[in-house]
């Protein structure tokens, strides 16, 4: 196994490990777990350089990084769940484009259907984990003695019921959803495409 997909491993690893240490009461295993989270999010942009640098790409390595990206955001989206901070139906909905769009490119992938990730894909990814990073730093603010005023402010804030935290939510659900219906529709046109061209040549 290469060390980029050694790296992908321990990130799935390290998800439910994030999980748990946060979800415990001890304060201190709590803001550890942020650490785990963030060492999670680092092999992420070190495996992918590493593999570019050294061209150490393998097809189950097309495969095993995207899912465990998927792996480590559902996990904080299914905490965010636990913890009343957002909707059931959002988590599914989130969790489901993610693990089903991450199968099929692969698939696609592996077919040699090779398609770059588009734009809107890669704003999406970054908008799900700039809210993950938000809830994360607002829950461990609250894990220090901090002022009451500002500590009901971001007790408020985590809430499923606040407006803003609801509309950010909604944002990151409902273009997940269209990053997911866009990428079947697109790509199935452009395999149809270049079906084409191979019977033309």
């Amino acid at each position: 196994m290469t060390f980029p997909n050694q790296l992908s491993v321990l990130r799935i690893l390290l998800s439910p490990v994030f999980y748990f240490m946060f979800l415990s009461d001890n304060l201190f295993i709590k803001r550890l777990s942020l650490l785990v989270f963030l060492i999670a999010v680092l092999t992420d942009w070190y495996d992918g350089w590493h593999a570019r640098k050294f061209r150490s790409f393998s097809r189950f390595g097309t495969f095993l990084d995207p899912l465990a990206d998927k792996v480590l955001t559902s996990f904080s989206f299914i905490l965010f769940y636990s913890l009343n901070i957002v909707y059931l139906w959002m988590v599914i909905i989130i969790i489901c484009r993610d693990i089903l769009i991450t199968f099929l490119r692969s698939y696609d992938e592996f077919k040699g259907f090779s398609f770059k990730t588009s734009i809107i894909a890669k704003t999406k990814t970054f908008i799900q984990m700039s809210y993950i990073f938000l809830i994360l730093i607002c829950l461990l603010l609250l894990t220090y003695d901090i002022d009451d005023g500002f500590g009901n402010l971001l007790k408020n804030f985590l809430t499923r019921t606040n407006p803003v935290n609801f509309l950010l939510i909604l944002f990151v659900t409902l273009l997940t959803a269209y990053t997911g219906i866009s990428y079947f529709f697109q790509n199935k046109f452009r395999k149809i495409e270049n079906i084409k061209e191979e019977n033309n040549n």
